[in-house]
């Protein structure tokens, strides 16, 4: 066993000590954050058992019931939305991501469409139906260049040559 193994509370305050006043703030607002959506998440995961369990008491729990299938998965997708913008806020306080990222903004909204179409009257026009549609293709259009783009620069994907861990490298 280690003895001198560190916790993650004493690696988060060696860190600290290593911030400016703008990364001690930045770190401060984003564990703020952080702590406020699992309050969140917590109070709508709470809902929606309450309502789940209200729904099968009362036997009106028919999911083939429309009005309740978009209420309930409504309210899951939700939870889903907060509580993946809560992970990009966690890796954003723990360091390991300096700025929310924008694939992960692009996530959490193709997440938001997602839970829209579900969640979508039947009475609803044919254009807010191909304008969600046309939104829905430029998201994912976006997010699969940025990971394109990714996927070419990532050190795996380059020569070991022009990796910086390469230890039969001639460059410094």
């Amino acid at each position: 066993m280690n003895v001198n193994r560190k916790t993650s509370f004493q690696i988060l305050l060696d860190e600290w000590r290593l911030l400016n006043f703008y990364g001690r703030f930045e770190q401060v607002v984003a564990l703020i954050l952080s702590a406020v959506i699992a309050v969140i998440i917590v109070v709508s995961l709470i809902q929606l058992i309450g309502a789940v369990f209200t729904l099968l008491i009362m036997g009106g729990f028919n999911p083939i019931d429309h009005r309740i299938f978009q209420s309930v998965f409504g309210m899951v997708m939700n939870l889903l939305i907060a509580m993946e913008f809560k992970h990009s806020i966690v890796r954003v306080a723990l360091r390991q991501d300096n700025i929310i990222q924008v694939k992960t903004v692009l996530l959490i909204a193709l997440i938001a469409l997602a839970r829209k179409f579900v969640i979508l009257d039947p009475e609803v026009g044919a254009e807010k139906i191909a304008a969600l549609a046309a939104t829905t293709v430029a998201l994912g259009l976006t997010y699969w260049l940025l990971r394109e783009r990714d996927d070419r620069t990532s050190p795996e994907s380059l020569p070991p040559s022009l990796t910086c861990n390469n230890p039969f490298s001639s460059s410094p």
